[in-house]
Formats: C-alpha cells, sequence, structure tokens
C-alpha cells in the first residue's frame, strides 16, 4: 500500500496523493543475449554533483566514458574517471566458475561471455538491476546506485534460490514436482568481485606502462585484515576507496589488462583503446539471500562521519541496506511532489512514460561548486546544506513561493559529456524543475545566471573547473530564453518578490541588447529587429564548430532570435506594469519587432519564414533554408504573424521536418540536407543541424499547434458533427489525443539507447537511429513538459 503524501503548492492549495512504489522499466528477457544489442543499450546513474555511473547492458565498457565510479571533483565538473567497472565471478560449491562480466578487447575477442548469463534487466525507479542465472534456480542479482551528493557508488549483490526451480532442477528427466517434494538443501556459493580502475579525465584514455604499479593499502592501518583497500594510481593521485564488508577477504593482484576497446568511440571516429589496472579481487562467501556490496568512493564523505565509521566493517551490509532505502524514498518524494502538481489520469496513455520522465529529470539538477570569477555565486553547500537540499525534496515537495536552496543549482547539458551551459539550462527549465514542482532550485538557476551577467548577456557555458578562467558569453539566444524562463517560473510560483529582485538586471539587458554589446548582438535601429554575428562565432543553439569552421553561423537577424526578443519585449512591459514602472520603452521597441517581423521574414512563395535575414549584414540577404526555427518563434511569439500564416507553417514543417522522434533540423529537400549522423567529428558535425532530428523541438513544435490548431479551433471544426458534446471539452481531448500520439514513440524508445532518458537527436533518415549524447536535459524536459500539458 501507497503512503497518502499532502503537499502545499506555492499557490496554497492543497491537493493529496498517494505514494506509489517506483516505476519499473524492463528489457524483454527474449531480448537479452544478444551481444550487440546488449552492448548498444546503456544505463545512467548520478549523483547531483555531476558525477555518474553508466556502462552498457551487459558491462562491457563501450564508451570511454562508461564507469562505476566517474567523481565530479568540482562539482558540477572535474570529472574523473576512477573505476571503469566490476567483473563478477561465482564459484560453486565443486569448484566450477561462472564468469559474469563481459569484456571487448581491440582484436575482436569476447572474453569472459557473462551476457549469455543476463536473464533480466530492470531500472527499479533509477537503479538499475541486473539478474544472471547460475543454474538450479539459483539467480545473482545486482543493484547499483550513488550516494546523492557524493561521489560513492554502490554495487550490491544479492544471491538468491527459487525454491520451486531449485526443485526441478534436481529431479530426474521425465519426472515431475509433487506437492511433497522437497527442495534439495541450497548451497553457498563463493563471489569474487575483481575492480579496475584508471584515475584520468573522463573525455580521455588511459594508456598503461608495464612497470607502472598503482598504490594499494589496507583502507585502515590499524586493521590491515580488513579486505578494503584504498588504491592511488600514484603517490600524488586521489584515494580510491574499495570498501566492503569485514566477510570478505582481499588478494592482490596489479594486473594491467590491455587493449580494451571502447566500440562507441570508434564509431565516433575517436580514440578507442584503452589499458585499465587490476589492483586485487575481493571474495565472499554467500548463503543464499545475503548480499556483498562493493562500495567505491573518492573522496570518502569526511562530512557524513556515521556514513564514513559504518562502511568497511561489521555493519557495512546494514548501512548499504538503509543506503538503499534512503535513496529509494528520495525518489518516490520526486514523483510525489511531481504527481501533487498534476494528479495522474488513469486514462493516459503516456502515463507510464510522464512517471519516467519525472525521475530522469532529476539527473540533470546538480550543485555548483562556485568558480571565484563569478562572485554572486554562493558558497558550496556543508554537509547540513546538503541534508537541507534532501530535506526539502523529501518533505516539502511543493515549496513555498520564493524559498531557495541555499546552494547553487544547474543543469548537467546531458551525460556523458555536456556540462552545464546557459542555453540548455534555461530552454530545460521548465521541464526539469516547474513541471516536477521543484521550484527553489528553478529560483536558484535564474539567479545564478542572472549574478554572473556581463553585458547584458547570461553566460552560454561556465568554466570547466579552472579558476582562473572566466564563463563565456557567446550566445544571442540563452539571455533571451532566460526571459522565457523567468516568465514561466513566475507564473508557477507566483513568486513575484523575485521580479522586483531581479528587474533592474532585466532592464540592463534589454538596454545592452537596444545599444549593442558582444559580437555585435544589437537593435538594427533601420527595423528594430535583433541583429547577431561576428566572424568565427557561432551565436544560436546550431552551434557546430569545427577548428575555425562555423557550419551554420546564421549572421544576421535569425527569426527565433527576433521572436525571443519580441517576447521578452512584451514579458518586460507586463512586468514594469506590475511593478508601477513605465513600460512605454518596452512596448515601443516591441511595436518596432511587429511592424518589421512579418514584412521581412514572410517568405510568399515557399509559404514559410526565412531562417535568418539581412545574412552577414547584407540588407536585404535571405536564408531560405527550411529549418524548425521559425516553429520556436511561432511558439513564443505568436502574435507576430497572421493565423493563416502560421497554419501554412505548421502544415509544411509537419509535412517536411517532423518525424517520430522530432523535428529536422534542415528539410530533406535542401540539397544540403545530410540524413546520416556517423563518422568522424568533422563528418558528425557537418549533419548536426543539417538535417539531424533534435526531440526537444517537439516542445515548441506542441505549443505552437495549440495556439494555432488546438483547443477552441479543434473544438469549433468538431463540434459541427458532435453537438451533444461541449466544445470545449472536445477541443481538450483532441490536443490530449494528438499530443498522447506525438510522445508515443518515446514510450518504446525509452527502452532502447540509455535506457529510460531521451537522447540528444536522431539521424534525419529513416529509420531515425538514436544519436549524439545518450541521455539529453532539453530532450528530457522538453518531453515531459508537453506530456503534462496534454495530461
Amino acid at each position: 500500500m501507497g503512503e497518502d503524501v499532502t503537499r502545499r503548492s506555492g499557490k496554497a492549495s492543497q491537493r493529496t496523493v498517494r505514494s506509489q512504489p517506483l516505476p519499473v522499466l524492463t528489457v524483454a528477457p527474449a531480448s537479452l543475449n544478444d551481444l550487440n544489442a546488449d552492448l548498444a543499450r546503456e544505463w545512467l546513474v548520478t549523483n547531483g554533483l555531476g558525477g555518474y555511473a553508466m556502462g552498457s547492458l551487459c558491462g562491457a565498457t563501450t564508451r570511454a566514458y562508461h564507469g562505476l565510479l566517474v567523481a565530479a571533483l568540482t562539482p558540477p565538473l572535474g570529472r574523473t574517471m576512477f573505476v571503469t567497472k566490476v567483473d563478477e565471478t561465482v564459484i560453486t560449491a565443486d569448484g566450477a566458475q561462472i564468469a559474469l562480466g563481459t569484456n571487448e578487447y581491440a582484436d575482436g575477442t569476447i572474453d569472459p561471455r557473462g551476457f549469455e548469463r543476463l536473464t533480466a534487466f530492470a531500472l527499479d525507479g533509477l537503479i538499475p538491476t541486473f539478474t544472471f542465472w547460475l543454474g538450479a534456480g539459483a539467480t545473482l542479482v545486482k543493484r547499483l546506485w550513488m550516494e546523492h551528493h557524493h561521489n560513492l557508488t554502490y554495487i550490491q549483490y544479492t544471491y538468491e534460490i527459487d525454491r520451486t526451480l531449485a526443485t526441478l532442477a534436481t529431479l530426474p528427466p521425465g519426472d515431475s514436482a509433487s506437492r511433497h517434494a522437497r527442495p534439495s538443501t541450497p548451497v553457498p556459493i563463493t563471489l569474487r568481485l575483481t575492480p579496475y580502475c584508471v584515475t584520468r579525465d573522463h573525455h580521455s584514455s588511459t594508456h598503461g606502462v608495464s612497470d607502472w604499479r598503482f598504490l594499494v593499502e589496507p583502507y585502515d592501518s590499524s586493521q590491515p585484515e580488513q579486505a578494503s583497500r584504498t588504491v592511488r594510481a600514484n603517490p600524488d593521485a586521489p584515494a580510491i576507496s574499495l570498501l566492503v564488508g569485514s566477510q570478505a577477504r582481499f588478494e592482490a593482484t596489479g594486473v594491467w589488462y590491455w587493449h580494451v576497446e571502447h566500440r562507441a568511440e570508434r564509431a565516433r571516429g575517436l580514440p578507442d583503446v584503452e589499458d585499465v589496472y587490476q589492483p586485487g579481487m575481493f571474495t565472499a562467501t554467500l548463503a543464499p539471500g545475503q548480499t556483498l556490496t562493493l562500495v567505491c568512493a573518492t573522496p570518502l564523505p569526511t562530512d557524513d562521519p556515521e556514513l564514513l565509521a559504518s562502511l568497511g566493517g561489521d555493519q557495512h551490509e546494514q548501512t548499504v541496506a538503509e543506503a538503499l532505502r534512503r535513496e529509494q524514498a528520495r525518489q518516490r518524494a520526486l514523483l510525489d511532489r511531481a504527481n501533487t502538481l498534476h494528479p495522474p489520469k488513469s486514462a493516459d496513455p503516456n502515463h507510464a512514460l510522464t512517471q519516467r520522465l519525472i525521475l530522469a529529470a532529476d539527473q540533470f539538477l546538480v550543485m555548483r561548486r562556485p568558480n571565484p570569477t563569478v562572485p554572486s555565486l554562493a558558497p558550496f553547500p556543508t554537509r547540513e546544506g546538503r541534508e537541507g537540499v534532501l530535506e526539502e525534496i523529501a518533505s516539502s515537495p511543493l515549496p513555498r513561493a520564493g524559498e531557495g536552496l541555499g546552494v547553487v543549482a544547474t543543469v548537467i547539458a546531458g551525460y556523458p559529456w555536456f556540462t552545464d551551459w546557459g542555453r540548455d539550462t534555461m530552454i530545460a527549465l521548465p521541464g526539469l524543475t516547474l513541471a516536477t514542482g521543484r521550484y527553489g532550485e528553478a529560483r536558484n538557476m535564474l539567479c545564478c545566471f542572472l549574478g554572473a551577467m556581463k553585458q547584458g548577456l547570461i553566460p552560454n557555458r561556465f568554466p570547466d573547473g579552472s579558476s582562473d578562467t572566466a564563463p563565456d558569453y557567446n550566445t544571442a539566444d540563452a539571455t533571451l530564453w532566460l526571459f522565457h524562463a523567468l516568465d514561466a517560473y513566475l507564473t508557477a510560483s507566483e513568486d513575484w518578490s523575485l521580479l522586483a529582485e531581479v528587474f533592474d538586471a532585466l532592464d540592463e539587458s534589454i538596454g545592452w541588447h537596444e545599444r549593442g554589446t558582444l559580437y555585435d548582438i544589437g537593435v538594427d535601429p533601420a527595423d528594430g529587429l535583433l541583429r547577431a554575428g561576428a566572424p568565427g562565432v557561432q551565436l544560436t543553439w546550431m552551434d557546430a564548430k569545427v577548428g575555425d569552421w562555423v557550419v551554420t553561423p546564421r549572421n544576421g537577424k535569425p527569426v527565433e532570435i527576433n521572436a525571443l526578443w519580441r517576447h521578452a519585449l512584451s514579458l518586460m512591459a507586463r512586468w514594469a506594469k506590475r511593478l508601477g514602472r513605465d513600460p512605454a520603452r518596452y512596448e515601443s521597441l516591441g511595436a518596432r519587432v511587429d511592424a518589421s517581423f512579418q514584412r521581412r521574414f514572410w517568405y510568399e512563395a515557399g509559404g514559410y519564414l526565412y531562417d535568418v535575414v539581412d545574412v552577414d549584414g547584407v540588407a536585404g540577404a535571405v536564408d531560405w533554408s527550411l529549418r524548425p526555427n521559425q516553429v520556436i518563434a511561432l511558439a513564443v511569439a505568436p502574435t507576430l504573424i497572421p493565423r493563416a500564416q502560421a497554419r501554412r507553417v505548421l502544415s509544411l514543417v509537419e509535412r517536411e521536418l517532423l518525424t517520430p522522434f522530432g523535428l529536422r533540423t534542415l528539410a530533406p529537400s535542401d540539397p544540403r540536407f545530410i540524413g546520416a549522423y556517423a563518422g568522424d567529428q568533422r563528418a558528425r558535425d557537418a549533419a548536426y543541424h543539417q538535417g539531424t532530428i533534435w526531440p526537444w523541438l517537439l516542445g515548441p513544435y506542441a505549443d505552437a499547434h495549440a495556439t494555432f490548431f488546438g483547443g477552441a479551433t479543434l473544438a469549433e471544426a468538431i463540434a459541427k458533427d458532435v453537438a451533444s458534446v461541449a466544445s470545449d471539452d472536445i477541443g481538450e481531448q483532441a490536443e490530449r489525443a494528438w499530443r498522447a500520439a506525438l510522445l508515443a514513440p518515446f514510450r518504446v524508445s525509452i527502452r532502447e539507447g540509455c535506457l529510460g532518458s531521451v537522447s540528444e537527436i536522431a539521424e534525419g533518415a529513416a529509420p531515425f537511429a538514436l544519436r549524439g549524447c545518450p541521455a539529453q536535459a532539453w530532450s528530457v524536459a522538453e518531453l515531459l513538459r508537453t506530456a503534462l500539458a496534454g495530461a
């Protein structure tokens, strides 16, 4: 039975939801044991700091990023690979050895072949769970999770016996079990765990040297007989703590395993071979029902002495069991919070997808350690501060309007290789935080980026861990998306105190855009439109660049930039009135955009909007590429063109750009269209915005569709034939059905690629293979927002 949980929203409304078991996503057993399929499917676990664990379904490391402990040493950055994997071997009572690991080597060797014994895989909430068949009704169940806000991974193994299957396995061939049959006496097994270690940036790879030996020492020098160990790549390297309970034993080996293959990196044209170091093996005897857990950590959680003292000793497994319950409770609280805002409907075909996306959204929300070059950021929290975050999530899923976290929150744009980016954060913020009731984190992010503003622009990207490097500001749209995100936050939370706090900063940003700021971003006095562009710099979300080659520069006046600019001006006029200030300046600037937009951007012969006008600063030069950026424009500023023209645009987009997994970035009829996303970095970046599909664009597409085809418009068309049903109800039902159909392919795709999440992109040509970053923040965020809007 679930627990009744009553929550208070930012608008002081009361709702009661019943806390439900965590949703379970399973992989069909019949699809397992196929090596290529198991290597292509991935799982992801995160820790709220930017650290993560990630791997393939069968355990082989197909990416340089695959590992069980990738620690964010300067959260959310400084991500360092410490433990790439653990291989498991079961030794039965008769001495037989059953290898459960899988490794691929550069010469094509697969050894061992443990994937052949994988009989079940499930995501229990966000916890990957693997079941390996040992024979005679015996299985080994492996669970993996991280301690939230610690660089610490739990890898738990449980030896289980199905008594019925065990009985059947002991009967002579042809016999059947009677009601009085007794199961055979379960016998213990010996479980051997073999970790593989490196110490490197997670983007790189390790190449061993035959005389290089890692330093392996007892974890507790006062109790050298304990199996737990501390491992260092060299005397100056961070310590990797490998902790097990007192029942385990350790045997040192000190062996390099050479030429491990990362096939996904080979496909991307990147270095694909690595050497990994085996410091030794942990062994323990397990009776049925018993567990053995290997804990990998760096640095140790010294600010949590209770946890630190109980790991590696007699209470090790009890501590791990409590950690598992704690993480499961945290995940249930996330669902309770979101479901309080959006009570699930039994008839919603996307309910299971929505619940899965709510959990996936949590993986991208992380804390940031401030950079000295951005003094406005708050100090990194103490243990008490982190506990406050957890307490807020667990006990107050709908915080009071304006309630902050006391820490710096940000968004990891994608796992495993992206960091936090301004544009991605602002686009993803409504789906990741507001749709899930996490207002405090939303407020925190907005203040964080506004505090780092320079000449009216928020950062495109914060520095990657270096204290003497300033943020990058090469973006024309991130700041404009902030206005959009702030509007969504204020609407959801009614936190008007924040508006009063930040209005002057927003006004300053408008002033910089009006006068002109970095990268020639500024209003053109001739038509009131916003121009942007500088040689060799990519300023919009279509930002692929290889060396000095900007693939889609879009210098001039991009269509979505000007719609976002108009939207920001409308918001400022409205907010000024609310605060008792004069809105005339914003209204005047907005009126100039209104007078020019349709005249400058409408392409009558094509029936859609130009992508860029005054290309490269040349008056009258236009880019007629059929791209999805005009859909963003319709979504954020729907009054800029008449309804009839907007419908022509959306109809054409549906025919040319819409696919099961998002919108193409270029129409297939364009001779520059590239349908495959493959090859080395140059080849992939050449295709990145030249036909490649982006799932996040379904969010603005759904918004534009609701404005120009949904709601009352649908109702008017349908009500002519169904007079007995209220037209509003018909319109709402039709819009829900349309959104459900739009998202239906993702109900299947979350069982492929990175399980339970949504990839960054897909190939523009059928069969629309998923590509790019396996788990992308704005993909998850916009699909979740779209699903909840249609629920």
